[in-house]
């Protein structure tokens, strides 16, 4: 089989790929949640006309100048409304919050007056509305203010809670279900063998999908059998998965068995090798609903391949608008060479110039196994097939690394 382009390998993934039914969730529980319906207030905020500023409701008509004197008959606190009008000649003290009563149309801070007995003089003139919200200023009765396919903010929550709504509407989270291969694995606090290495990867990938919001299963690391590969997928499908990521054996060596056990469970392959580097032994295909990508065993080249097509269809799946990752510009920190006929994602460093133009300087070393390069860089620099050789200064396409 040809080697698939990027952008028809995402595509395919991606293809289908509909939000998840969505949940009633309590309030507190929602942050970072996708919203699965729009939500339109439930209440006028604020109900009636409020006092902005401790003070006095007056009419502006009376207090119009420095130096007029009012009788003062009576107070407003939040939550505790005056049930008489305002009268000329007349003010009643308000707090902060307090409801505008009727008759009154400005208020007069408290530091603009002088108090003397049950009178105050203003040494301020009052202005109409002055110091007053007035009813519906924040938002009215059946206002669309959340709408679905965002995550919802620490902000949203309040705005929510403020529409008087307990609970929301949200979308399922997807459950990722991660699958080790490899007898060359061991778990990190133990002494490797001759020829093992300590398992790193499912520790990023993990990371990678609860950032996104999904709910991650570990299954651990399945040896080079396809019994032990086999009883994986299947407890990955009998736990209700929505997306299965295996890392490792999906090469074409003869210990390479993840292609073979996924096909000997009925998954239709859709593509299993792509254009890119890092990152070109990689699978796709479909187990019933379950969607199963699997991902080269290198660190990097796993990383990179769950940035680029894992998290878009967990952002999907989530019922999230926006689902692709964000190419930014930036220019060149060094020279590269010409590339082939694979699109290529080059671990870089990222620094702000004083003018705000971002320098990206891939490091040195690419190999797909480096992991101290992979953490200390900041971006992926984007290469196009056949792109020619640049010079540093020139511009180039950037993916940033998640923080």
């Amino acid at each position: 089989m040809a080697l698939m382009p990027v952008a028809d390998a995402l595509a395919a993934i991606l293809a289908g790929a509909e939000p998840l039914p969505d949940e009633m969730i309590a309030l507190d529980q929602a942050f970072h949640r996708v919203l699965a319906r729009d939500v339109a207030a439930r209440r006028t905020q604020p109900p009636q006309a409020m006092s902005a500023m401790d003070g006095y409701a007056v009419r502006a008509a009376d207090a119009g100048s420095a130096h007029a004197r009012l009788t003062v008959i009576g107070e407003v606190a939040a939550g505790r409304p005056f049930e008489r009008a305002v009268g000329a000649g007349e003010a009643v003290r308000i707090f902060t919050g307090g409801v505008i009563p009727d008759g009154a149309d400005a208020v007069v801070i408290q530091e603009d007056t002088v108090a003397d007995g049950s009178s105050i003089t203003v040494t301020e003139a009052a202005v109409k509305g002055r110091h007053i919200r007035a009813a519906g200023v924040d938002f009215r009765h059946g206002d669309v203010l959340l709408s679905a396919g965002s995550p919802l903010t620490d902000r949203d929550l309040s705005l929510a809670a403020s529409m008087n709504y307990p609970e929301l509407a949200v979308c399922r989270r997807p459950k990722v279900a991660l699958l080790a291969t490899g007898d060359e694995l061991v778990m990190p606090g133990n002494d490797p063998g001759p020829g093992q290495i300590v398992y790193s990867n499912g520790y990023a990938l993990r990371a990678l999908a609860r950032a996104e919001g999904a709910e991650t299963v570990d299954l651990g690391i399945a040896a080079d059998t396809i019994e032990a590969t086999t009883s994986g997928i299947r407890r990955a499908r009998d736990l209700g998965a929505d997306i299965l990521v295996t890392t490792g054996g999906a090469s074409v060596g003869d210990h390479d068995l993840v292609r073979q056990s996924l096909e000997a469970e009925g998954v239709a392959m859709a593509f299993w090798r792509i254009a890119m580097r890092p990152g070109k032994p990689m699978m796709h295909g479909r187990l019933g609903p379950m969607r199963v990508i699997g991902v080269p065993g290198n660190p990097v080249s796993s990383y990179v391949c769950t940035l680029l097509f894992v998290v878009p269809l967990i952002r999907a799946l989530s019922g999230r608008r926006a689902v692709h990752n964000v190419r930014e510009g930036a220019v060149l920190g060094r020279d590269i060479a010409a590339n082939d006929q694979r699109e290529d994602y080059l671990r870089a460093r990222l620094e702000k110039r004083a003018d705000g133009t971002f320098v990206a300087t891939p490091v040195n070393h690419q190999d797909s196994s480096l992991l101290a390069n992979l953490s200390a860089s900041h971006a992926l620099v984007i290469r196009a097939p056949f792109a020619p050789a640049a010079r540093a200064g020139e511009p180039c396409d950037i993916l940033r690394l998640p923080l």
